[in-house]
């Protein structure tokens, strides 16, 4: 990707690092805690003002909004590609005779890609209980963490 608008160069370490962070997390004081050393007795309205600060910035804002455009384009890029390629995939294995799974593969794969297939987590054990009962919601949070990470990895 090409920094047409600005060099990260032209802004120091942490103000890079605080921009980069800001595109990540979308919050201006949790990308400030992460990016600049701040004591656990810093207060919010400190560590607010400091991002509200840097977000002000002309230098740091042009970056952000760089940082936001070209992650924007990667995004798209990336479906964009991915899905021309399953389509290409798709209409070749619709020309075999014996191309029918592989066409629904290729189908699949689209829609998994735009997220309009969620897999299913079997959420009991092998006794067919529950894993988590129901008032326990850290662990509910733990399992669901778990099923989102497992279903990222299925589908890479």
């Amino acid at each position: 990707m090409s920094h047409s608008l600005m060099s990260e160069g032209n802004l120091t370490a942490k103000q890079e690092a605080f921009a980069v962070a800001w595109v990540e997390l979308g919050n201006g004081s949790e990308a400030y805690r992460r990016t600049h050393d701040v004591g656990a007795d810093t207060k919010p309205e400190t560590v607010w003002s400091e991002a509200s600060r840097l977000l002000a910035s002309p230098k740091v804002a042009a970056r952000i909004k760089e940082l936001q455009e070209e992650a924007r384009d990667l995004m798209l890029i990336s479906v964009g590609t991915l899905t021309d390629k399953l389509e290409q995939a798709r209409l070749h294995a619709m020309k075999d005779e014996k191309g029918a799974s592989a066409a629904v593969s290729a189908t699949m794969g689209m829609a998994k890609l735009h997220g309009l297939l969620i897999e299913k987590v079997e959420a009991t054990g092998k006794d067919g209980k529950d894993l988590v009962p129901a008032d326990n919601t850290r662990d509910l949070a733990r399992l669901i963490a778990f099923a989102l990470a497992k279903g990222q990895q299925a589908s890479k």
